[in-house]
């Protein structure tokens, strides 16, 4: 059983332009995902690919000029689209945590590290105690791997390297016991050394608690390490989900072909190819497939409704998948 569903999911920026028409970008354009309980699911692709913007619109934190213009984000069962105000501030913070890319930007400058605990907690659980909320926040800094918790309380933010300070937003999103994490880029900035450090710690919270997770990354190795499934995202559709090694190995959708092929590493050796062409324009999409003018097997039917075709464990939408076995 899925704990957390998207179903067409689509989102559209509204804004004026020099000619003060509204003009529409069609930021997400039909999203479906699901993640079950003690899974890690990595959402890959380029900047602009509406990542990040599927995480926040499930979180109910999108800016005032987007609108939900279609689908269903249920969690639990419960449909936080339809949710009221005061319902979702429940489940986010409690049911719900992020964990965003900068955690300076999580926590508070002028509080003390273990107030902001403290207060996170006792937001969601009012009738326990400070001394009850206190054990908590240090235990929980001690396994986010803060040495000398109780001490650590006492800090204030700037007092913590970026490793640091990104264990302790960690520490603030799971201190209230989250059924889901949603970690946006969550190593951004951070050292190679730290970077695997932080991974493992999440992987090793998420194992241990049974929680579900989304991570969100541009990192493919951080799939491959991390995730159980992936899910590859173009001009705001899931263009192609299944085991994470499946997808990364053998992709089939043309995109998916060439985000493996532009990996770093395999540029360095030879063996990859950059992408041609720059992503699509959300304000002006073309109809059918998106990736179209970009593919190098498009055609005429690539006009057409994009098919899914399904894969060995998933799934891609595509005219012309590659085959799964053959690989790209």
């Amino acid at each position: 059983m899925s704990l957390l569903e998207i179903e067409d999911l689509h989102v559209h920026f509204v804004s004026r332009g020099l000619d003060n028409r509204l003009r529409v970008a069609r930021a997400l354009n039909g999203v479906d995902l699901r993640l079950a309980p003690g899974s890690i699911l990595g959402l890959v692709g380029e900047t602009g690919a509406g990542k990040s913007l599927t995480a926040y619109a499930v979180l109910g934190l999108l800016r005032d000029s987007a609108r939900v213009v279609g689908g269903r984000v249920r969690f639990d069962g419960t449909d936080l689209l339809q949710a009221s105000p005061a319902s979702l501030a429940a489940i986010r913070g409690q049911r719900l945590s992020l964990v965003v890319q900068n955690p300076r930007t999580s926590l508070d400058p002028l509080a003390r590290v273990g107030d902001q605990l403290i207060r996170v907690r006792r937001t969601h659980h009012r009738r326990e105690s400070q001394a009850d909320a206190h054990r908590r926040a240090v235990r929980m800094l001690g396994d986010v791997g803060i040495p000398d918790p109780e001490r650590r309380m006492l800090a204030w933010p700037h007092e913590f390297s970026g490793g640091m300070a990104q264990r302790v937003a960690i520490a603030m999103a799971l201190i209230n016991e989250p059924e889901l994490l949603i970690a946006d880029e969550p190593t951004t900035g951070l050292d190679v050394t730290v970077q695997a450090q932080i991974l493992d710690l999440l992987r090793g919270l998420v194992e241990a608690r049974g929680m579900a997770a989304l991570i969100i990354t541009h990192d493919l190795g951080v799939v491959a390490q991390h995730c159980e499934r992936v899910a590859v995202m173009y001009a705001g559709r899931v263009v192609e989900e299944g085991p994470a090694m499946e997808v990364l190995v053998r992709p089939v959708h043309p995109y998916a072909v060439a985000l493996t092929e532009a990996v770093p590493e395999r540029l360095q050796l030879g063996a990859g190819r950059v992408f041609g062409g720059p992503p699509p324009d959300l304000f002006d999409l073309p109809e059918g497939c998106a990736y179209r003018d970009r593919c190098p097997r498009a055609d005429a039917r690539c006009a057409a409704p994009v098919p899914a075709v399904p894969r060995s464990a998933g799934v891609a939408l595509c005219h012309h998948p590659a085959p799964a076995e053959a690989g790209a």
